[in-house]
């Protein structure tokens, strides 16, 4: 038998003293007016258990951070493409790729969401010594992004340019970009080695390596996919994912059931494994005791019947709808309703 709605839970919970029926009739739920005759318990059902039962009543098992954004800037769309590729390598790790342009004024807001950033860029300024992306980052390097605060954010760069036609500017924008975030205190990560490259000189060259990956759709776009293969790779090698989530408590909304991880508790991982396993018992028998009362509340919501309420039977899903008059309070029973 499937677990009752919140209407059918708080029978259970809402009161200190245990099950009554009359706590299903007078809970508040019960007689809500909130909710139209459309409104079944199956649909409340799942706003209850799955949020309540699983986030609000247990310790929540992923920090509410996001991991990855992958943002950049582009012109003919290069950008874009390498920005779609390194977001089908991470999957549901990362959230993107977002276009830089019309970001201005929400950097900071959106930023904060984030563990980690994975920032692109073209390049187009060939040969000036700032603002060389030619995109929307240029207007916001040395203005609205010098007011963020991330220092520790992970960071990882990656930028375009052409090394035949510009083998002494190769992708130079991508130094820009990483010396921007770098300066604000940032985490970076992706370097990339020289190998495989036919430029003469780059600002993107950080000691003995790229600081980050550079990628040539005009000359070598057949290695594109596997250059971001292999830095996507190194990035996860490197941590970029490590430390996104994290165990941490929930007041619950039910303290007579509801077991949480003290706040003091060490995020450990010995803990964190131990928290879980208790945490796993405890769910197992709250969903046993639903389990258990789901015949007592059956009982109780059948004889609504004689207050008023009129029964609508599904052949199909052979269970029975029951609607108060005025069509603001509805629940359901798995059985026919009884013949006069």
């Amino acid at each position: 038998m499937g677990f009752r709605s919140s209407i059918l839970t708080l029978a259970i919970f809402g009161s200190s003293s245990g099950f009554s029926p009359l706590s299903v009739q007078n809970s508040a739920l019960y007689h809500s007016r909130q909710y139209s005759s459309s409104n079944t318990i199956s649909v409340i059902k799942n706003e209850y258990l799955e949020q309540n039962l699983s986030r609000n009543c247990f310790t929540k098992l992923h920090a509410t951070k996001n991991k990855i954004l992958i943002i950049y800037g582009t012109s003919t769309g290069s950008t874009e493409e390498v920005a779609d590729l390194i977001a089908a390598e991470f999957g549901s790790d990362a959230e993107g790729p977002v276009d830089i342009d019309g970001m201005n004024g929400n950097l900071a807001k959106k930023f904060e969401d984030f563990n980690a950033l994975i920032v692109g860029t073209p390049t187009w300024n060939t040969g000036a010594d700032t603002e060389r992306s030619g995109t929307s980052w240029d207007e916001l390097y040395y203005d609205e992004i010098q007011d963020l605060d991330i220092s520790g954010k992970k960071v990882a760069v990656f930028g375009l340019g052409d090394q035949i036609s510009y083998s002494e500017n190769y992708a130079d924008a991508a130094g820009e970009l990483h010396d921007v975030f770098k300066d604000l205190g940032c985490d970076m990560m992706g370097y990339t080695s020289l190998d495989g490259y036919e430029h003469e000189s780059s600002k993107s060259v950080r000691g003995s390596k790229f600081c980050g990956l550079l990628c040539d759709m005009v000359n070598q776009e057949d290695l594109s996919e596997g250059r971001v293969k292999n830095w996507v790779a190194q990035l996860k090698d490197e941590g970029i994912l490590d430390g996104t989530s994290s165990v941490s408590a929930l007041a619950p909304e039910v303290d007579e059931v509801a077991t949480a991880i003290p706040s003091t508790a060490t995020p450990s991982s010995h803990d964190a494994a131990q928290a879980i396993a208790e945490l796993k018992k405890e769910n197992a028998r709250l969903r046993e005791m639903l389990e258990e009362n789901s015949h007592m509340l059956d009982k109780v919501l059948e004889k609504q019947d004689d207050r008023g309420f009129t029964p609508h039977y599904n052949n199909n899903t052979q269970r029975t709808m029951w609607t108060s008059h005025d069509g603001r309070t509805c629940y359901y029973t798995d059985k026919a309703p009884k013949s006069p």
